[in-house]
C-alpha cells in the first residue's frame, strides 16, 4: 500500500459568485487538518451525481441543512476525442483537469439503461479512471488502435494524443464553491462556468462495485432537504457548451441518447 500524507491549510477568504438573479458572499475561516490518502484507491471509483439549478435560496438552504463550505477553486478542463467522436459517442469523456488525465466511462447499469425509480433517473453514474496507462489502453480499445507499445506514460508527455488522433473539442474554466455534508458523505458543488452557465451538483463517490443504491439514497435525501423538485434531468456544463459551440456534435450525442 502506497500512502501520501498532505498537510492542507485553507486561509481566510471570501467567496463571491455573481449569478444572473442573485449574488453570493460566503465567509470562511482558516481550517488546518491532515489527510492521509491511500493512492491505490484512486485509479477506479464511481461518481454518482445529480445536477440542479441554483437559485436565490440555495446558500440559505445549504446553511440550514448543515452543509460546511470547504473552499473554492478554479478548474480548467480540456476534453479530447477523435474527429469522428469515437469516445463521446460511447459516452466516454477524456479530459485533462489541472494537469492530470481522467477518463469517465458509464457504469454497467447506465449502459444497460437500468435506472430504477424516478429519483435514480435524475442521476448520472460514471466510473472515473485516473491511471494514465489504463486510460491509454481503454482509449485504444475504443478507436481500434493496435497495442503496439505499452511504454511508461507521464502527465507531461502528450505525444500519445496525436498518435491516437485525439484533439481538444472543448475547453473552459469553472469557478467552483464546494460544500460537504460530512455525516452523509455527500459533496455539493456550485459551479459557474466561464461561458455563463451556473449549475449545482450533488455528488457521492463510491468504490467500484460499491453500493450505488445507498449513494442514490443519500443524493435523494440531500435533494429533498434542498427542496429540489422536478422529474427532468438538469443539463450539465458540457451539454450547454456543446449546444452553443458545437451544435452538430451535440445533435449526434442527442440522437444516440448520450446526453
Amino acid at each position: 500500500m502506497r500512502a501520501l500524507t498532505h498537510h492542507i491549510q485553507l486561509t481566510p477568504f471570501y467567496l463571491y459568485h455573481s449569478y444572473s438573479d442573485f449574488k453570493i458572499d460566503v465567509g470562511v475561516f482558516a481550517v488546518h487538518y491532515t489527510v492521509t490518502l491511500d493512492l491505490t484507491m484512486f485509479s477506479f471509483f464511481v461518481e454518482v451525481e445529480r445536477k440542479f439549478l441554483c437559485n436565490a435560496d440555495t446558500l440559505k438552504k445549504l446553511e440550514e441543512i448543515g452543509a460546511v463550505c470547504v473552499g473554492q477553486q478554479q478548474i480548467h478542463d480540456q476534453y479530447f476525442d477523435t474527429p469522428e467522436f469515437h469516445l463521446t459517442l460511447r459516452d466516454m469523456w477524456l479530459r485533462k483537469r489541472k494537469g492530470c488525465w481522467e477518463l469517465k466511462c458509464p457504469t454497467a447499469e447506465a449502459q444497460s439503461g437500468k435506472q430504477g425509480e424516478a429519483a435514480a433517473s435524475l442521476c448520472t453514474r460514471y466510473k472515473e479512471i485516473t491511471s494514465l496507462p489504463e486510460i491509454h489502453l481503454r482509449v485504444k480499445e475504443v478507436i481500434k488502435q493496435d497495442r503496439e507499445s505499452e511504454a511508461d506514460f507521464s502527465q507531461e508527455d502528450e505525444s500519445w494524443l496525436s498518435k491516437l488522433d485525439l484533439v481538444c473539442f472543448a475547453e473552459f474554466t469553472t469557478a467552483r464553491c464546494s460544500f460537504t455534508l460530512k455525516e452523509e458523505g455527500v459533496q455539493i458543488d456550485l459551479d459557474q462556468a466561464d461561458f455563463g452557465y451556473h449549475v449545482g451538483e450533488i455528488e457521492v463517490l463510491i468504490s467500484e462495485g460499491g453500493d450505488e443504491q445507498a449513494a442514490l439514497e443519500k443524493i435523494r435525501k440531500t435533494a429533498e432537504k434542498l427542496g429540489l423538485t422536478g422529474d427532468q434531468r438538469v443539463k450539465g456544463k458540457m451539454d450547454v457548451y456543446l449546444k452553443r459551440n458545437h451544435p452538430e456534435h451535440y445533435a449526434k450525442l442527442l440522437s444516440e441518447h448520450i446526453l
